[in-house]
């Protein structure tokens, strides 16, 4: 594996967002769109991948008073001033952007379409001001800007840069790296390092306790045993941010989502077997690196559920070395996980977020507690490989071209509820 220091992994693959970051990420470009050609905005035109379209289809918008979908994300973004601050964008929306993004869509000043042809992440937005028309793309990565315009003059970059899959990509390097390389190098952490992983779940755990303080009483009446608890506050983290409520989360390998669903068990896993803050550092700093490593091999937004198939996927792993396991039984760990949960689909984020991440923390401990018995899948049996590595390579395949027929047909059933 190239050289890489964990606090440069920890730069690109954990950082806060608020909200959704697929609807931040539209919020960006069109808030760079603007920015590029200044003026008061009139009009917004965007064009999208399918499946960021999937995913800002019906979450909800902090700060905009229960607004939801990828319109009002486009509309609100061309109208806020700050692009520099990137997936917290939607911090900047007052009551008076609210009221001028209502009067553009009213007036049906807000296009969006998507381009079935992107299969990586793909936002291309213009915006036309009373000064010009500026225009902004994001590709493969949510904050990764390939291209600037003004009036149709390059500012910055090429749309070219956004062709086909990057290669030599950070995640790529950790997918073809071994596990024993990745165990390595979760254990190679600085003080600074260990600091923003702790930063990380405080902002989770935040979230989930106010996320599980929105759910009824029965709910609550269900979450007696500690674990059980555990996966109803990741639900409740996840039921939160999907709402819109006002909490930034720590995001990883740029999912919120996938941020809660790491962090919240294995700091309250580790507190509850009495371990120090250390073991639990090692543990999310691998259940991280493993959870990067499956989304470069699924897609940085995929037909499956990131949430489930990757992040569920690095816990497991996470889990094991918490409770004193190795690479053999992370492997083990990682085919458990892809023996169950593949093929749960991604059908857009939304507040239904939270019941698939339960299901995931769920079998992420069984996939965990059977790994560290020995206990494994057999790679007779249906997509698992021999070892985690090769389950992930054939997850890769189910998802990346098995499932390409039937993420087109969830586009087609939530574009019909338009």
């Amino acid at each position: 594996m190239a050289e890489i220091r964990f606090s440069e992994y920890l730069a690109q693959e954990w950082r806060p967002a608020l909200g959704c970051t697929e609807p931040a990420s539209i919020a960006l470009a069109a808030a760079t769109a603007a920015h590029v050609v200044g003026g008061e905005p009139r009009r917004v035109e965007l064009v999208v991948d399918p499946r960021m379209y999937k995913n800002c289809f019906a979450v909800g918008i902090p700060h905009s008073e229960h607004r939801s979908g990828i319109q009002w994300a486009a509309a609100l973004g061309s109208l806020l001033p700050d692009p520099d601050v990137g997936l917290e964008i939607f911090r900047q929306i007052t009551p008076e952007v609210l009221t001028a993004a209502g009067r553009m869509l009213e007036a049906d000043r807000c296009t969006v379409e998507v381009d079935r042809t992107k299969e990586e992440l793909w936002v291309d937005c213009r915006v036309e001001t009373d000064q010009g028309v500026g225009r902004a793309v994001i590709a493969h990565d949510h904050t990764r800007v390939i291209l600037t315009e003004r009036d149709g003059a390059a500012v910055l970059g090429t749309a070219d840069a956004g062709d086909g899959r990057p290669d030599g990509g950070l995640r790529e390097v950790l997918a073809r790296a071994p596990l024993t390389e990745l165990i390595a190098l979760s254990n190679q952490l600085d003080d600074s390092d260990r600091q923003l992983l702790r930063r990380g779940i405080e902002h989770n755990l935040a979230i989930a306790r106010h996320g599980l303080r929105m759910f009824p009483e029965r709910f609550h009446r269900r979450a007696g045993e500690t674990q059980s608890h555990i996966s109803h506050l990741v639900c409740g983290g996840v039921y939160a941010r999907m709402s819109g409520e006002d909490f930034v989360v720590m995001s990883l390998a740029g999912s919120g989502n996938k941020g809660i669903v790491c962090s919240v068990p294995l700091a309250l896993w580790g507190e509850l077997l009495g371990l120090d803050r250390e073991s639990v550092d090692h543990a999310l700093a691998l259940a991280c690196l493993v959870t990067s490593a499956t989304t470069w091999h699924l897609g940085a937004l995929s037909a499956v559920c990131g949430c489930s198939n990757a992040a569920g996927i690095g816990l497991a792993a996470g889990l094991v070395v918490l409770e004193g396991g190795g690479a053999p039984e992370v492997s083990l760990a990682i085919t458990n996980m892809v023996g169950n949960v593949a093929g749960m689909i991604c059908d857009g984020a939304k507040i239904g977020c939270g019941l698939k991440v339960m299901t995931a923390v769920d079998a992420a401990y069984r996939a965990a507690s059977l790994a560290l018995s020995g206990v494994g899948i057999p790679a007779s049996d249906g997509i698992v490989g021999g070892t985690g590595t090769e389950s992930l390579l054939n997850l890769g395949r189910i998802a990346t071209r098995g499932m390409t027929s039937t993420d087109a047909e969830i586009l087609d059933i939530m574009r019909a509820k338009l």
